[in-house]
């Protein structure tokens, strides 16, 4: 059995008479096209004549076929009839409009196409009638089939993304585990007690992290629980060389955001910024909103107290900004927010850096 979703056959479609519109608007325009031929090739005759046969045809042509489809199961790929169904709709149709444009014109002239004066014309219209209606079956036909394929590219897009973002937060989480146990085994040795507090803290961490289902966004308020865990987690292990605030407004709690989006920013921070002084100091987080070319923008900074952008110890090799969680980061916001998501590093007038993620408001897919 056939399982390619592109070959099975699905339920009639829907109606859509937007659709509709536009397609009869296309036909229309296609029948004034045919008319304006066909009064080049004969101008002896009123434009008036070759108009009403072409509108009236193309328009019950075009009726019949479109409306038609909804009478059968369609193909998943293309929104056409499967089967025998496929073939006899357009042909039945054809012969229908063909038929009923003409007595409608015929009506119009006072005069019928069947006489032995309008044979001639006669047999031009039915050629012209099967061409148009041919090339119009297969310009809608090729359009639906186009839709679908943009569709399920969109689809395989959002997937890939997903997918994507899923492997990046697979990267990071283990990044910041192997820190943190390395910690623990020092601490183990040399402080039991502030050992067992950040084993304390890691279990939280890890219980929400671990408890709830992967998503590729969750509210904010998430992530600043997240974070808060996590900088008790590195309290216990700097002690007082380490303070930080958190600073949330309740109208931003709500708003999604990329999970483990702030927490390689601050572990950032505190490893470029923080340690490499020995008096240590301050980790701001705060998020706030501003306007925007297209909307409201959400702006979350990370700000430090540390080195310097311009301090990194001699053993760091690594430019600044271009640490594993900037990078991890810069590659998130690319993947869900393409050129409206940024990263910017921001060097403090005396001392310090301020790391800006800033990206749409109100956007809560990519």
């Amino acid at each position: 059995m056939d399982t390619d979703t592109a070959t099975k056959a699905a339920p009639a479609p829907k109606i859509d008479w937007i659709d509709k519109l536009r397609y009869l608007l296309q036909t229309l325009a296609f029948s004034l096209a045919i008319a304006a031929i066909q009064y080049a090739i004969r101008p002896e005759r009123p434009y008036e004549f070759p108009l009403v046969y072409s509108l009236a045809i193309g328009s019950l042509t075009w009726a019949c076929i479109d409306f038609g489809r909804h009478l059968f199961p369609s193909r998943a790929a293309t929104g056409w009839p499967a089967g025998w169904a496929g073939v006899a709709l357009p042909a039945c149709g054809m012969v229908l409009g063909y038929l009923g444009g003409t007595a409608l014109a015929d009506a119009w002239f006072g005069f019928s196409s069947w006489e032995a004066s309008g044979r001639a014309q006669l047999r031009v219209s039915v050629v012209i009638t099967l061409v148009a209606g041919l090339a119009v079956t297969y310009f809608f036909y090729t359009r639906g089939k186009a839709a679908y394929l943009q569709v399920h590219v969109a689809q395989a897009q959002r997937d890939a993304t997903e997918t994507r973002l899923k492997l990046l937060e697979a990267q990071l989480e283990p990044h910041m585990m192997f820190n943190t146990l390395a910690n623990l085994r020092v601490l183990i040795a040399t402080d039991p007690p502030r050992a067992q507090a950040m084993l304390d803290h890691l279990i939280a961490y890890l219980r929400a992290t671990l408890g709830g289902a992967r998503s590729t966004l969750h509210p904010l308020q998430d992530e600043f629980a997240r974070l808060a865990d996590y900088l008790e987690i590195m309290a216990v292990r700097m002690g007082p060389r380490l303070a930080f605030t958190l600073d949330l407004p309740d109208a931003l709690r709500a708003v999604p955001v990329p999970p483990l989006l702030l927490q390689p920013l601050v572990e950032n921070a505190i490893r470029h910024g923080l340690e490499p002084q020995v008096a240590g100091g301050q980790i701001d987080v705060r998020a706030s909103t501003r306007s925007g070319p297209a909307g409201s923008l959400l702006v979350l900074e990370v700000v430090d107290s540390g080195v310097g952008l311009g301090a990194a110890p001699a053993h760091d090799t690594d430019r600044p900004g271009s640490h594993f969680g900037l990078t991890q980061v810069r590659e998130r916001l690319a993947t869900l927010y393409g050129a409206q998501g940024t990263l910017e590093l921001i060097a403090g007038e005396a001392h310090g850096t301020c790391a800006r993620v800033t990206f749409p408001l109100n956007s809560s897919t990519p």
